[in-house]
């Protein structure tokens, strides 16, 4: 999913999806210890996905300090 798709989803949302690709990233790599991992190109899809949604969470973040810094 882009970054554009992920701002237009809630906190809550963003969280729950963090969340399941942090248990599908440790499925993956428990698939590549053993072996059975098809596609080892996903391992790479799913950390990136890990790291837009960290960005989204992390630019939010920011976004609510400076707003109640200022007000």
């Amino acid at each position: 999913m882009k970054a554009e798709q992920l701002r237009e989803l809630s906190d809550d949302e963003l969280t729950l999806r963090l969340r399941d690709t942090r248990k599908e990233l440790f499925n993956l790599r428990f698939q590549h210890a053993t072996g059975q991992l098809d596609d080892p190109h996903k391992l790479n899809l799913t950390r990136r996905e890990i790291a837009r949604l960290l960005t989204v969470q992390a630019e939010r973040t920011r976004a609510r300090a400076t707003a109640a810094g200022e007000g």
